[in-house]
């Protein structure tokens, strides 16, 4: 009889040199060429890359407009089903955000060509997972050798017209709502170097793979100014889009939610390229001068399939904050838009 040896666990972070969110080119890497590249005439395109909005909408008709999104990025657990699961829900984030309900989803994969093909039909069982909680249908996708692995959707949703939200709508007197606890790019830092605990990295990756569908859900009925997810810029500059040009948001950090362990990693160094990258794109900007290094490093984190920021008046926003922590228990109010005047863009 042959001797059949069994088969090596396949490491998924050996096959990449960063994960999650913390892939992406930094903002201001990419602001100067977003500037310079063509603006369209269509006015129907309601929403395109000017300001920086989670994603496209075009509109059909007075009743109908269609949302687009795309994200993927290489793997920050080994699990690859896990990893399916977590590409798939930060995909889908930003649908939600627009105020979209998503229709069907694209697999978009990179994936080594000597690598086990059982690795790569597990993450797409896990992203198969997450789009059909989402009640959207799987229609196909593209696939590719690459030397690292690679894998999210492309999503189309759809959305009235009339009830689009914007990031950078939010209202003096608004009160800020964050949907899920910060911190996912230093718990799995420590993680890929063995200091996270087995219970600190399933706090992190249960809020990774929760869908924002039953926070938006819930904002469906209240009367929501502005909302933005919180991805791999962080906190601090998804929440200078949210500002824009005329208003301040001022951050609690004390009702800031916390993944167990963020604070203690961020006390340890454990901190990310990525999180450089956001405080050197907006440090100019912020006043985090009240805050220590630990807590700086916080709120510049990039997180990973993070919560939803939502800016809603201030009378409805206990209201909106209870009915959210029915599914989202760590959703909190953490902050207030004010007036810019002579503020920073966001002052914590």
């Amino acid at each position: 009889m042959p001797d059949h040896k069994a088969q090596a666990p396949v490491s998924l972070l050996s096959h990449c040199t960063s994960g999650g969110c913390g892939a992406k080119i930094g903002p201001a890497e990419l602001s100067d060429f977003l500037a310079a590249l063509p603006k369209t005439g269509d006015a129907d395109l309601l929403v395109g890359f000017d300001h920086a909005d989670d994603a496209a909408v075009y509109r059909l008709d007075p009743e109908n407009a269609i949302v687009s999104t795309v994200d993927f990025f290489p793997p920050m657990v080994e699990d690859p089903r896990l990893f399916g699961r977590i590409a798939a829900a930060n995909a889908l984030s930003d649908i939600y955000a627009m105020g979209g309900t998503p229709l069907f989803a694209l697999n978009l994969v990179c994936f080594p060509q000597k690598l086990d093909k059982a690795v790569l039909g597990e993450i797409l069982a896990g992203g198969a997972e997450k789009v059909a909680e989402a009640g959207a249908a799987l229609a196909g996708g593209h696939s590719i050798y690459d030397p690292e692995i690679k894998y999210g959707l492309a999503v189309t949703g759809r959305v009235h017209p009339d009830r689009v939200r914007l990031n950078r709508s939010c209202r003096d007197g608004d009160c800020l709502i964050l949907t899920k606890a910060l911190g996912t790019g230093l718990v799995m830092a420590a993680a890929r170097v063995g200091l996270a605990s087995p219970d600190r990295f399933a706090a992190a990756t249960d809020g990774m793979t929760r869908l924002n569908r039953y926070a938006a859900e819930k904002t469906a009925a209240f009367p929501v100014n502005a909302v933005t997810d919180i991805t791999g810029f962080g906190l601090m500059v998804h929440a200078a889009e949210m500002a824009g040009d005329d208003h301040t948001l001022v951050l609690d950090f004390a009702s800031l939610p916390l993944l167990p362990g963020a604070l203690e990693y961020a006390g340890a160094y454990l901190a990310t390229a990525a999180g450089q990258r956001n405080r050197n794109h907006i440090a100019a900007s912020v006043d985090v001068s009240a805050l220590g290094p630990a807590e700086q490093e916080i709120v510049f984190d990039p997180q990973t399939s993070g919560g939803l920021l939502v800016s809603v008046p201030g009378d409805r926003a206990q209201e909106l904050v209870d009915a959210v922590r029915r599914d989202d228990p760590v959703a909190a109010i953490v902050g207030q838009v004010v007036p810019r005047g002579d503020a920073a863009v966001i002052v914590v």
